[in-house]
């Protein structure tokens, strides 16, 4: 029988036997090796990653994907099993340079799997610096892709060559404060409203689109999995994340994530795919006083209204839709029956092993949270880094993030402590990742590609629109849309908070925005205002002082959580409103309160209290993460705000300590704009 009637016949069989999937071709593959050779057989092209001349079980992209993951296994050493239980933070230096950290994690610690924080910009600020720490310098996409390359180069030249699998936090939003470890600006990718931002449009095809986009843009520069989308809810206010997750309706969100998951990773992985990471497993956000997990005063999940399910149920949908991976939270489940439950999710066997994957049938890994191993070990803060991660791993968590020491790990396996059994179950399924992304045949990139794709404006007009469509309008006493001046007539704006560059458009013409904004640390002081100002108007932001490493990544201190009303926040030591209540006040005051148009950007769920006075404005317009140019074309009758709020606001700040954390919305009586909230002109 000829080769190629062979080779049809293997190839119908695969697909009767129906194991195909990405990582098994019927068709050849784009390959590409950099410095390995190939192997020529049945004219059709292999990578020899092995180097030993000849074409190996794994290596040969006909064969079912299982045979390759066993024929790799068998060829694996211990210490690189080990390694692929390691993930832990690979930035570029500046140019795109690779570090000599990127050698040691490859050839010594034997890892495969990466988190890239780099920002990513078109004309990067060069500090002269090799590294900025854990956020990593700033670099251009063609950079960033070189990087990639570079680093996949040195994995190719491995025993065994296996490629590296990159992962990123969300980098594909407006965001005014991103933190490392938690998001990353996003520079040169196209930018989005926030998540909350997205769930604001209520737009599921707007949302597929935006996922399509940011595959794209992440593909061509070589990152191929997202820590995220979170599908947590947004139920208590005062937790610092609130600003990434999309709602506190279980429903919406569930939708939006299992759009994320097909559109992002598509109908299973492939060469085109960014795979997810789900979290945080069983649903961060109902937090005990509101603090956040990745501190001790945040640690624990509380559920006193029951509503686990109602927090678990995005995460159903998750795994129905083909969720890759699963990250669980720190938090420790005060009260609930999968037990332990008096250590961090990680840690429990119940949450992990019995709900994850007995109850809800997942079958893909199990990427732990960045530094569960040492100083987020919740429950176990007494126990050596030995035992936690014993624990961890016989939980159920199968990649260790933040982690790196393959001695350690080869140590507990040597004396028996750690089973093989279990890194060889692991390393199966991180494995299936990496081959169904196609990466054994192809994991370079092209720089000039990744140059002009990123943040192109045709993906730009997409995030645009729906930037417009995010916004929503809280309140209008008759002020919106104002008229757009015509022939001789001007309209005098003051503006705080607005980058008056904006109104050099064309478009703009007949408007004259004058800018309010001061540097205090300057010595300067809040302009007086003309008493010819037609309308005010302000773009307000709230921050948090982050106090040096011991509140890094973001959130109040402590005894400042409850603090979410605007007149409170201003009292605070850890809040910044920006621009001060003070000086918003005094503005009201000399334009006139029904000539004040506010824009909020609601990072959390904020208190817009009586004392504050921002009720008395004319306008009010909720923002999650927008331009300045799209809040004017909602001002000025461009864009008819379609927004709807992906959570309730409270009228006042007693609302939100009364309310079970693990519950959605507020009684009517303490609501000041509900769930789904949104006015039209």
């Amino acid at each position: 029988m000829p080769n190629t009637i062979k080779l049809a016949v293997l190839f119908l069989l695969i697909s009767v036997t129906n194991v195909i999937a990405q990582g098994t071709y019927p068709y050849q593959p784009k390959i590409e090796a950099r410095s390995i050779s190939l192997i020529q057989q049945d004219q059709l092209q292999f990578k020899d990653l092995n180097k030993n001349n000849k074409l190996d079980v794994y290596e040969d992209w006909r064969q079912p994907l299982d045979h390759r993951i066993e024929d790799l296994l068998m060829q694996m050493t211990l210490d690189e099993k080990v390694g692929m239980l390691l993930i832990n933070t690979l930035n570029a230096e500046e140019y795109g340079k690779v570090s000599d950290q990127a050698v040691d994690f490859i050839e010594n610690e034997k890892m495969t799997r990466f988190i890239f924080r780099n920002s990513v910009t078109q004309n990067p600020v060069r500090t002269g610096a090799r590294s900025i720490g854990f956020r990593g310098v700033q670099i251009t996409p063609y950079e960033a892709a070189q990087f990639m390359n570079s680093v996949q180069e040195i994995a190719e030249n491995t025993r065994l060559g296996i490629p590296l699998m990159f992962k990123s936090n969300a980098r594909n939003h407006m965001d005014f404060d991103a933190r490392a470890g938690i998001n990353v600006e996003s520079g040169a990718f196209s930018s989005w409203p926030k998540e909350g931002g997205l769930a604001a449009t209520q737009d599921l095809e707007l949302i597929a689109d935006f996922a399509k986009i940011m595959a794209e843009e992440w593909t061509s520069i070589g990152l191929r999995g997202m820590y995220g989308y979170m599908a947590d809810l947004s139920t208590e206010p005062r937790w610092y994340r609130v600003h990434e997750t999309f709602t506190e309706d279980s429903k919406l969100a569930s939708d939006i994530i299992s759009v994320l998951i097909k559109n992002l990773q598509g109908e299973s992985l492939s060469s085109k795919s960014v795979a997810l990471t789900i979290k945080h497993f069983p649903g961060g956000g109902p937090q005990e006083g509101g603090g956040d997990p990745h501190y001790d005063f945040g640690k624990n999940q509380v559920y006193p209204a029951n509503n686990f399910d109602y927090h678990l149920a995005p995460f159903k949908a998750a795994i129905e839709a083909g969720a890759s991976s699963i990250l669980p939270y720190y938090g420790i489940p005060v009260g609930q029956p999968y037990l332990p439950n008096n250590v961090g999710m990680a840690f429990s066997k119940g949450i992990l092993t019995e709900l994850l994957r007995e109850k809800l049938g997942f079958k893909g890994y199990v990427n732990s949270d960045t530094g569960i191993i040492g100083n987020r070990a919740w429950g176990l803060e007494d126990k050596s880094i030995e035992e936690q991660i014993l624990i961890a791993l016989d939980a159920g968590t199968d990649i260790l993030s933040g982690f790196n020491d393959n001695k350690q790990l080869l140590e507990l396996v040597n004396t028996g402590k750690l089973s093989k059994e279990k890194v060889e179950l692991s390393v199966r399924r991180l494995l299936k990742e990496q081959f169904e992304l196609g990466l054994f045949e192809n994991p370079f990139v092209d720089p000039n590609r990744a140059a002009y794709l990123v943040g192109n404006p045709s993906f730009q007009k997409k995030a645009d629109l729906a930037q417009r469509k995010s916004i929503v309008l809280l309140q209008n006493k008759s002020v919106l849309p104002l008229a757009i001046p015509v022939g001789n007539d001007s309209l005098k704006l003051l503006t705080m908070g607005v980058n008056t560059e904006i109104f050099k458009d064309q478009k703009w013409k007949g408007l004259k925005a004058i800018s309010g904004d001061y540097d205090k640390s300057k010595g300067e002081q809040l302009k007086v205002v003309g008493e010819d100002v037609d309308y005010a108007i302000i773009r307000i932001n709230v921050s948090n002082d982050p106090n040096g490493m011991e509140r890094m990544f973001g959130g109040a201190q402590p005894d400042e959580l409850n603090f979410l009303a605007f007149s409170d926040m201003a009292k605070s030591n850890s809040w910044k409103i920006s621009p001060s209540l003070e000086d918003i006040q005094t503005i009201m005051e000399k334009v006139g309160p029904e000539k004040t148009i506010l824009s909020i950007d609601f990072r959390q769920p904020y208190v817009i209290d009586e004392a504050s006075k921002f009720l008395d404005t004319g306008v009010i317009l909720a923002t999650f993460g927008v331009s300045d140019a799209a809040v004017m074309d909602i001002i000025m009758g461009k864009f008819n705000p379609t927004g709807k709020l992906p959570f309730a606001l409270a009228n006042k700040p007693e609302a939100i300590t009364a309310q079970d954390p693990d519950a959605p919305g507020y009684p009517e009586k303490d609501t000041l704009f509900p769930f789904g909230f949104g006015l039209k002109y």
